[in-house]
């Protein structure tokens, strides 16, 4: 099989994306597995390679070449002028040239050119003050592609992934937005991304609601009311769909390689654990598109920007993710077309 060609995007040029991509070019074994386009203006390129004190040499490519490039291209963009890119600030100018390098990738993607697209971060304060009418980036890509199928934010770290079945919602709203869809929602992607990663049998794990997942309904009975409900669902499916676990253990069972992929029911529940487990190797894949997206977990660090400090580590981890994912959907898409 050929190598897959990946869309690179630098993120928020205001933050620490340009000099991770920098490092990644640079790291061992990464322009050996995969064809890389770099989307975006130039002279954020050359920015990264300056701040990570590396040296980067830009091969254009032309708009004919783009079906058929190999090693490592540049397409060139004019998001951003220079003077407009102000180290570790939110600017709509730099949220506005994130979007636009976005859209040109995701439009490569759908076009064939470019089997997945990774992104360094993005800064949401920016993209909102640049016009982004979506909650996230996640939703946004999805309104763009025209994708109205199930997807969401996956978290991974190594062979372990987490969903979540509410994810930006105050506290005081997740017990009322926990229903039986929303939680079929979160196990169904989590399951359909561990397969298109080459788990042939995932099993996901199905964290609890409440404390000591409810004591027999003594702390709530979501988990005697909505959740085991769904769990026995899955298992008459002969899937390998267990909980819900207390959600003070079921990490200790992922940590310990029991588990594919924990479910779990907002936001924090699962960042923290899976965060501390570790910060520096965490991946976000945009679950669910027709298209593999991925990107670092971890956000723009302003507060080291343009200091030549940042960590490659998560964004190493989203390239060799992504390249997993790629070559699942390249040879889906081949066996369809036979």
């Amino acid at each position: 099989m050929t190598k897959p060609r990946l869309a690179i995007i630098p993120g928020d040029p205001s933050g620490i994306g340009p000099e991770l991509i920098a490092r990644l070019l640079h790291s061992e074994g990464v322009r050996e597995t995969a064809d890389i386009l770099l989307v975006g203006d130039g002279h954020l390129w050359t920015q990264g390679a300056r701040q990570a004190g590396l040296a980067l040499s830009l091969d254009p490519v032309s708009e004919d070449e783009l079906s058929s490039f190999t090693g490592c291209r540049h397409l060139d963009m004019e998001t951003v002028a220079p003077e407009k890119v102000h180290i570790a600030e939110v600017t709509a100018e730099s949220g506005a040239s994130a979007l636009r390098t976005l859209d040109r990738a995701l439009d490569l993607a759908v076009a064939g050119r470019v089997d997945g697209v990774l992104f360094a971060p993005f800064n949401k304060a920016a993209l909102t003050a640049a016009g982004m009418n979506a909650e996230d980036e996640h939703v946004y890509m999805a309104r763009y592609l025209g994708f109205t199928g199930n997807h969401g934010e996956i978290n991974v770290l190594g062979d372990l992934m987490t969903t979540r079945v509410t994810s930006h919602i105050g506290l005081r709203d997740v017990a009322e937005n926990i229903t039986a869809e929303r939680v079929r929602r979160a196990v169904t992607l989590a399951h359909e991304t561990l397969v298109k990663s080459g788990k042939t049998r995932p099993h996901v794990a199905l964290a609890a609601l409440n404390p000591h997942a409810g004591d027999n309904g003594k702390f709530g009975r979501e988990e005697i009311d909505i959740l085991a409900p769904v769990v026995a669902e899955y298992q008459a499916q002969q899937m390998q769909v267990t909980g819900p676990w207390p959600s003070d253990t079921v990490f200790l069972k992922a940590k310990a390689g029991e588990v594919d992929a924990v479910v779990t029911m907002y936001h924090d529940q699962g960042q923290i654990a899976i965060k501390l487990m570790g910060f520096d190797r965490g991946v976000t894949v945009v679950g669910g598109l027709p298209i593999p997206v991925t990107t670092p977990a971890h956000g723009t660090a302003f507060d080291i920007a343009g200091q030549g400090k940042a960590n490659v580590g998560a964004t190493r981890s989203a390239f060799d993710l992504l390249i997993r994912l790629a070559k699942t959907r390249r040879n889906t898409l081949e066996k369809v077309a036979s």
